[in-house]
């Protein structure tokens, strides 16, 4: 069962909370969408931020990831529009907090949301390229549960966000574990994408510092593009808009920009390889 080629799938992951995984999962979307890739956010979360962030009403998730996660609907049928043109999402609802003990004791429970990836993608084969999704984007919970392990499993590569803070390593030398128990055991395609620093502070010395570590840990893994701690950025989901949307020209929204572009170029890369 290998994974779809034509459709790129990343997953946002890192088990600390509030190290932005969930805002450059709805500004790298909506960054991908406006240099011209088809994104589907894919809001794996039982807390549902990236489905309220981009505008989904939760009164409006009849249809969620729970219900794809259960075997209930296919991906295609949770897929709902988005105010930006070429981002859609599958939104989440509470109803996920329950999934690990619902599919617990079945073989293929690491498995549920890549079959339901490769079918979507099978779908999407179907149809004409300019209409075709080319990235999926899988928002995880924080913590490395079965949800999060299922998105590993579904996914190309991870995009670490990881916040300039003194614990940063620490966390993400676990994060990195995990991700290759994942790759020996369930996914041999898994790779790390990439590590993207968040809410950097230039003022902090100790930013400074754990910016200079993390790219001596891990050299070029880590993306050039730092995303800074901006205010503009923490506004924006309580409009229910990706910053982008909300202040195109905030220094936040001109980081995520150049991100996707950094995003695009690997990519590129990787397929040429």
């Amino acid at each position: 069962m290998s994974l779809a080629k034509a459709m790129r799938v990343l997953v946002l992951a890192n088990q600390k909370g509030g190290v932005g995984k969930t805002t450059t999962a709805i500004n790298l979307g909506t960054a991908l969408a406006a240099i011209g890739e088809r994104v589907l956010i894919v809001d794996l979360d039982p807390q549902g931020n990236a489905s309220t962030g981009l505008g989904i009403d939760r009164k409006n998730r009849s249809v969620s990831t729970y219900n794809v996660m259960v075997g209930e609907s296919s991906l295609a049928d949770a897929i709902q529009p988005t105010a930006i043109p070429n981002l859609a999402m599958a939104p989440s609802t509470l109803d996920l907090l329950g999934v690990e003990l619902e599919i617990a004791n079945e073989k293929d429970r690491a498995y549920k949301l890549r079959g339901a990836i490769l079918d979507f993608d099978a779908e999407q084969a179907k149809l004409p390229q300019a209409e075709a999704y080319t990235y999926v984007l899988i928002d995880c919970p924080p913590s490395l549960n079965l949800l999060t392990i299922n998105a590993l499993a579904a996914s190309h590569a991870v995009v670490v966000p990881l916040q300039c803070e003194f614990f940063a390593l620490e966390g993400l030398t676990q994060l990195l574990a995990t991700v290759d128990q994942v790759k020996s055991a369930l996914n041999p395609d898994l790779s790390i994408h990439g590590v993207v620093l968040t809410m950097f502070d230039p003022r902090n010395n100790l930013a400074n510092q754990v910016v200079a570590d993390v790219r001596q840990f891990l050299g070029d893994k880590v993306y050039e593009t730092v995303i800074p701690r901006n205010v503009r950025i923490s506004e924006a989901p309580s409009h229910g808009k990706p910053a982008l949307l909300y202040d195109l020209k905030c220094s936040g929204s001109q980081a995520y920009l150049r991100l996707a572009s950094e995003v695009i170029r690997r990519e590129r890369l990787l397929r040429a390889a």
